[in-house]
């Protein structure tokens, strides 16, 4: 069974900058794809970010340039570094777990991720 476990949410000012975290159980960690959403109250949760060992990064539209996602594998860790953060970005943020690599087209795709965390909430004051 495998868990994600975000970490790193908060209140933070506009123009300011979060680094979320996600651990993740399991000894094939590097061998998935990892990816950020995101879901605003009223909204559909969106892609954000996806990392893959042999696709590289991809980055919705809206964060690129802003949002980092890295990954070290030998923590299990994902992290989403956050920088010039406006009220748009306040929203429940959710790693997860890809099933297979992804490409440009799908990466933002929900159905195409297996497990999912619980989320951490980042709200954005102006």
């Amino acid at each position: 069974q495998v868990q994600l476990v975000e970490s790193g949410g908060g209140t933070v000012q506009a123009g300011g900058s979060l680094r979320l975290s996600c651990a993740a159980s399991g000894r094939t960690f590097s061998q998935y794809p990892m990816g950020w959403f995101r879901q605003a109250p009223g909204k559909e949760r969106e892609g954000v970010a996806y990392i893959s060992s042999s696709d590289g990064t991809y980055y919705s539209n809206s964060v690129k340039g802003r949002f980092t996602i890295s990954s070290d594998n030998a923590k299990n860790t994902v992290y989403l570094q956050m920088n010039s953060l406006n009220s748009e970005d306040t929203a429940v943020y959710y790693c997860a777990r890809a099933s297979s690599p992804l490409d440009g087209s799908s990466w933002s795709f929900r159905w195409r991720y297996d497990y999912w965390g619980q989320g951490t909430q980042v709200t954005v004051s102006s």
